[in-house]
């Protein structure tokens, strides 16, 4: 079978498949996701054989260590999948949920009732750990998903799907509700950015070459974030030990992660006072410092080793790597101009005992996460309490900040009340309004719009 038609017969299978869970209710959905968590913990073993073949081949093939460092799993990252299932399983299930319910002037009722996308295409590189959450959130969202995994990731990804399938199966769902491509050839990936008739909503995770290309074939709609320049502003009214605390945590944590801070921003007042310790911790831990100039005097000066004068293009780049930028700013309006301009609108923090500068570092500094006095990696779905996330988005639609459950709806305009028609008003209105003249409360799986109306008040004829 080719590529296209084997693209094809996955899309209508997802497509058939997001009806049938879309329909499903609360109790079959978590017993799948309970299901699945089970086996992966009973599977733990396999599961880690398996990422030992792709870590070898890997390690072969001369993966960058940010590569290798997503891609492994672990023992503990294991049970963290199964975990984030029963976290999901235990969110409140989206589906069907209405809210701002208000009467209108001409007497119907109106509200929002969120439903499914329907099929969702993943895309992802290395993280083998997202076949899990994306299946879950997915799952719990009523939307059928088609994951295509790196090659790099090729066995952990099926040995996981395994996992997912059993869970499906167990509930009763069609195990089309979720499916990992098979194949490592990237004309897949072509296929499944252009199905609009399968396929509602992309959402790519990986490098930002990845991205770009998603971004640019794409012809249905994706949730994304092309890159994590993510900054802390330490301010001249900071606490200079939360200033050290903050910075050493959200840059050295982790350096192969999108909310890993990759360019440090002080206020000039304290930057005499606070530089020569932050850079002595970070110089420390092996991060190389790209300085500005004044950075790179007062470090020098201070003995502090590991430095090297910064460029340009270094207040835009993501390392992902055990390298910071530095740079000494005037005041707050300095650093949040230097973010808007130069940052990639995915998080960034203030170090700050002033609330009224806070309160002006949340409002004006354009990105999806903003924080004060907290590091840069609380910037996850799991952190934020969604049990998982599907991704981060930077753009600004419906989904911004990690993407959980709520992300992955939509809503529809809809009133669940019996019948009603459409009168010729009063006074008919200075514009017309193309409408059925009358609607009955249907669930959909399609983020269609509907009203359904309740009579009140109705004027007499």
């Amino acid at each position: 079978m080719d590529i296209k038609t084997y693209m094809q017969t996955v899309g209508q299978q997802a497509r058939d498949a997001s009806r049938a869970v879309a329909r499903a209710d609360t109790n079959q959905k978590n017993r799948a996701l309970l299901a699945m968590a089970d086996a992966i913990e009973r599977d733990a073993e396999k599961l880690l054989a398996a990422n030992a073949q792709d870590m070898d081949a890997a390690r072969a093939r001369g993966l960058e260590p940010a590569l290798l460092d997503r891609l492994a799993l672990t023992g503990k990252t294991v049970a963290g999948m199964a975990e984030g299932l029963r976290q999901i399983a235990a969110l409140p299930d989206p589906v069907g949920e209405m809210d701002d319910l208000k009467f209108r002037p001409s007497g119907i009722q109106v509200g929002k009732m969120r439903v499914p996308l329907g099929v969702i295409g993943i895309i992802y590189e290395a993280r083998p750990n997202v076949t899990a959450d994306a299946a879950g959130l997915c799952l719990k969202s009523g939307n059928a998903a088609i994951l295509r995994g790196g090659s790099e990731a090729l066995n952990s990804n099926q040995a996981i799907a395994a996992c997912v399938r059993e869970g499906l199966a167990a509930a009763g769902l069609p195990e089309a509700a979720v499916q990992v491509i098979e194949t490592t050839d990237r004309a897949a990936v072509g296929e499944l950015i252009t199905m609009k008739d399968f396929v509602d909503v992309i959402v790519p995770r990986g490098g930002k070459g990845l991205i770009e290309r998603i971004s640019g074939e794409a012809r249905v709609p994706v949730i994304k974030h092309l890159h994590g320049n993510c900054h802390v502003y330490v301010d001249d009214r900071a606490d200079p030990a939360k200033a050290l605390n903050i910075v050493e945590n959200a840059k050295t944590q982790r350096y192969g992660t999108c909310n890993t801070t990759e360019s440090l921003l002080v206020a000039r007042e304290v930057a005499a006072a606070s530089l020569p310790s932050i850079g002595a911790m970070l110089a420390g831990k092996g991060v190389e410092l790209r300085c500005c100039p004044e950075t790179l005097a007062i470090l020098q000066s201070a003995g502090v080793a590991n430095l090297k004068a910064a460029v340009e293009a270094d207040w835009e780049e993501e390392y992902l790597a055990p390298i910071i930028a530095v740079k000494i700013v005037d005041d707050l309006d300095e650093a949040i101009s230097h973010i808007n301009r130069h940052g990639s609108h995915h998080t960034d923090a203030i170090v700050t005992e002033d609330y009224g500068r806070a309160r002006r570092f949340l409002r004006e500094v354009d990105s999806a996460s903003v924080m004060v006095n907290a590091s840069t990696r609380f910037a996850d779905g799991f952190e934020y309490g969604l049990g998982a996330e599907i991704g981060i988005s930077t753009d600004k639609i419906h989904a911004r900040g990690p993407v959980g459950l709520e992300g992955l709806t939509s809503q529809k305009r809809a009133r669940e009340m019996r019948q009603e028609i459409r009168r010729a008003p009063l006074h008919p209105p200075p514009f017309t309004l193309h409408a059925p003249s009358a609607c009955s409360a249907a669930l959909s799986t399609r983020s269609t719009t509907a009203i359904c109306v309740w009579r009140r008040n109705w004027p007499r004829s």
